[in-house]
């Protein structure tokens, strides 16, 4: 049996998902949850690896286990023995033909942004921070000059491990509420920091540091020192990958639709 889980997390505390030998990742600490409830050794695999300090609102995975429990338990029992900054939101019996990564149609994050003069305190951690005003125009702007298959070799960290550059960005929605920016990205798929230094362009270009017509100069370049430094991780929210609906996999986790 295939078991697929739609799991969130604050991100603060680990060194992202993938396993480390200091045990201090996501995936260390579900697959440890998974192991005493089902009392046997679980290996999972997720729909998209996420950085030290990166979020995730519904990150999905999978594993195959030969216990035969319902979708609650699945979720009530790894919960049970999780720490409170990780939770299961829902779990979904499937066949071995679904796989959580290679399923999957596009992939979804959001950036959420502090403009302030000061630093996020209560957000620490959960946002990211310009202390300069923002423009909504020259940034959506910019961004739509994303859109679409391109290589985003001038996007890509250096030790990125995708066989291609090129990537098909479908959408980039830019919205303000008070002081608060949420920029949602979705594309086939992401290369390594890629969404960060999207996010390190977007904002300087914002703050009136660059024109918008930048971003395509920095696209066009394929060169990674053409574009602004990484972005901060704390604001960035994986919101999960969508699936044919052959496949009945939750879209979205409602509880956190109001996520600013």
């Amino acid at each position: 049996m295939r078991v697929v889980l739609g799991v969130s997390y604050n991100g603060q505390a680990y060194q992202g998902w993938q396993s480390q030998l200091s045990g201090l990742t996501v995936q260390d600490k579900l697959e440890k949850a998974l192991g005493k409830f089902t009392a046997q050794r679980v290996s999972t695999l997720c729909a998209g690896r996420t950085d030290a300090g990166v979020h995730a609102l519904m990150q999905v995975v999978h594993f195959d286990s030969d216990r035969e429990r319902d979708t609650h338990a699945w979720v009530r029992g790894t919960n049970a023995n999780l720490p409170r900054d990780i939770a299961v939101q829902w779990a979904v019996l499937t066949s071995k033909d679904f796989h959580c990564r290679a399923s999957a149609t596009s992939r979804r994050y959001a950036y959420v942004l502090l403009e302030s003069p000061v630093r996020p305190s209560v957000d620490a951690g959960r946002v990211g921070w310009s202390f300069r005003p923002l423009d909504l125009s020259a940034m959506r702007q910019a961004a739509g000059i994303l859109l679409g298959e391109h290589d985003f070799t001038s996007f890509r960290a250096s030790a990125c491990q995708a066989l291609s550059p090129v990537k098909n960005m479908l959408a980039i929605d830019i919205h303000q509420r008070g002081a608060y920016w949420r920029i949602e990205f979705e594309a086939n798929a992401f290369l390594h920091h890629m969404i960060r230094n999207i996010m390190g362009c977007l904002v300087q270009i914002g703050q009136g540091k660059r024109p918008p017509e930048w971003m395509a100069e920095v696209l066009a370049a394929r060169d990674r020192d053409a574009a602004a430094p990484t972005f901060s991780p704390d604001g960035l929210y994986f919101l999960g990958p969508r699936y044919d609906p052959q496949w009945g996999m939750p879209e979205r986790t409602p509880a956190y639709d109001g996520l600013p």
